[in-house]
């Protein structure tokens, strides 16, 4: 029976804190969007932009690098 003056205090400080917790997070913006990142995980990344063509020319006329090279 003496055991329950440490428990109930102990329990309702935990709970406590643990309310205090989700508040915070619930105020600091963890819980704002809670849809769209497992969205954006599943989608494709977008398509890479090819070389402008002044570019690939220059890649064209530069010297090929051969494994000595450094």
């Amino acid at each position: 029976m003496n055991i329950l003056f440490l428990l109930v205090p102990l329990a309702l400080v935990l709970g406590a804190g643990f309310a205090f917790a989700f508040v915070w997070a619930v105020r600091d913006g963890q819980m704002d969007d809670l849809d769209d990142p497992p969205q954006r995980m599943l989608a494709d990344d977008p398509t890479p932009r090819r070389p402008s063509a002044a570019r690939r020319s220059d890649d064209a006329h530069a010297p090929a690098r051969g494994r000595g090279d450094a």
